[in-house]
């Protein structure tokens, strides 16, 4: 659980630019990848980022403008990139301006349980993290090139005149 506003902005910035690195690189037909058809599609896994800014974030009481959660999945991947990209934006703004060190501790309703807002903040990277994954492995299938979160991708290790970790 983070203990400062800082301290997740600054884990944020990076996870949140690690996620928008990967929603610039997902193309329109690349939206349409899926694992199976009882699964979320690439496109589906990539709204779902954007729209649980609003979902999850604004039951914590933070006022600020975000793509609603029930808003629908558009069928160009620059929509979605952007759609993070502002919403994203206008929490991290918002957060700056309403909260301080102590709200991390305020205790909110979330899905029948009560969460510190710390918590909250904390799932929220997780989940994000959790289905950045899922992407990657999508993204793949689909043929696209998938760019370097916590270290080099295989592409960025031949672009770095390096060769990959053998597997």
């Amino acid at each position: 659980m983070f203990k400062t506003i800082e301290e997740f902005l600054i884990n944020w910035g990076h996870e949140s630019s690690s996620t928008q690195k990967i929603l610039n690189t997902l193309t329109d037909e690349s939206l349409l990848q899926e694992v199976s058809p009882e699964d979320r599609t690439l496109g589906r896994i990539a709204w779902h980022l954007v729209t649980t800014l609003d979902e999850m974030v604004s039951r914590t009481g933070l006022e600020f403008k975000a793509t609603p959660h029930d808003a629908p999945v558009p069928e160009e991947a620059a929509a979605i990139a952007k759609a993070y990209l502002s919403s994203n934006d206008t929490m991290v703004a918002a957060i700056k301006e309403q909260w301080n060190d102590n709200t991390l501790n305020d205790v909110k309703d979330m899905y029948g349980e009560q969460w510190s807002i710390g918590t909250i903040l904390s799932i929220l990277t997780a989940h994000q993290t959790h289905h950045r994954g899922q992407m990657t492995v999508l993204m793949r299938q689909a043929g696209l090139r998938v760019p370097g979160v916590y270290g080099p991708s295989r592409e960025e290790w031949a672009m770095f005149g390096g060769e990959a970790p053998k597997v």
